[in-house]
């Protein structure tokens, strides 16, 4: 991020890196690893480019209209807290 400083701690101090994004929608979810994020090296805080985010959101419902097909599936287990 250039000259822009951090919406939480107010820093400019930011790492890019990859992290695992979940992509949920009414109860379908798209798990996208490897994805680009931009991390406050202060506080943590994650930003994510709002075309990467259009990107996985574009591919989610190509994928849930048999567009296009997932890299593959896997088994989440669920388990109610309460």
């Amino acid at each position: 991020m250039e000259d822009k400083k951090c919406n939480f701690c107010g820093k400019a101090n930011y790492e890019n890196r990859r992290t695992d994004y979940l992509y949920s929608y009414k109860g379908n979810y798209l798990l996208v690893p490897n994805t680009p994020v931009e991390v406050c090296t202060n506080c943590g805080m994650v930003y994510y480019d709002a075309k990467v985010l259009k990107s996985i959101e574009k591919r989610f419902f190509a994928i849930q209209r048999k567009l296009e097909k997932p890299d593959h599936y896997m088994d989440v287990p669920v388990s109610a807290y309460a």
